[in-house]
């Protein structure tokens, strides 16, 4: 279901809460990639609820555009509000979701995909949570200022011109506590409503997600 929070700054923004099934052993906040608090997410919050984990996806773009959710052929639309967004303000937004978790006793790990790969690495490196998973994060040069104070974990597709070679070896020297794997496929693979799906490389990157919160968030 859909909640207010509250940032830091007093900037109020809607957040999808998925709470877990039996017994939570932890929280999770779910960063969207440029198109919003999509059903797909949701999609994505269910399945990690089902494995134990309180989840919150909050609504990056409240600020630019409330409520806003694009259609996934309409990318440009989806940059323009990506592009118009303040990297503080995102983090204030990303924390309140956090503190909403820890609020209910919890470690927190942040994850997110395309957009919000990116802003997890951020939140490894400056907000207080417990661990980090980014998926095919983008826009990777602007975050290579500071170091991680949380575990990271990267999954990025070996065909992915949003993040070629040298900018992955570039990020790998950078923050070499960073866990980083590589998956024949190309960029949005784990997204199940996208055509650039990869079945095998999505299952195996929760597989490995999954596994990286149960250590840190356990």
């Amino acid at each position: 279901m859909m909640e207010k929070l509250t940032a830091s700054d007093g900037h109020q923004l809607d957040c999808w809460m998925q709470p877990a099934e039996g017994t939570a052993k932890g929280g999770i906040v779910i960063l969207q990639e440029i198109f919003g608090v999509t059903d797909q997410l949701k999609g994505v919050a269910q399945m990690y609820a089902a494995q134990g984990y309180d989840v919150a996806i909050p609504a990056l773009f409240d600020r630019q555009q409330p409520g806003a959710v694009i259609p996934f052929d309409e990318g440009p639309k989806g940059r323009d509000l990506m592009l118009a967004a303040d990297l503080e303000e995102t983090m204030m937004d990303t924390d309140a979701a956090v503190q909403a978790l820890k609020a209910k006793g919890h470690k927190v790990g942040v994850m997110g995909f395309c957009w919000g790969g990116g802003l997890a690495l951020r939140a490894a490196q400056k907000l207080d949570v417990d661990a980090a998973v980014a998926f095919y994060g983008t826009r990777l040069p602007q975050y290579l200022d500071s170091p991680l104070k949380a575990p990271l974990l990267g999954h990025f597709g070996t065909k992915d011109d949003h993040t070629p070679k040298e900018m992955l070896d570039e990020a790998q020297e950078y923050l070499p506590e960073m866990e980083m794997h590589m998956y024949e496929a190309g960029h949005a693979f784990a997204n199940d409503a996208r055509p650039s799906y990869v079945p095998e490389a999505a299952a195996l990157a929760h597989e490995r997600t999954l596994a990286f919160f149960a250590k840190h968030l356990g």
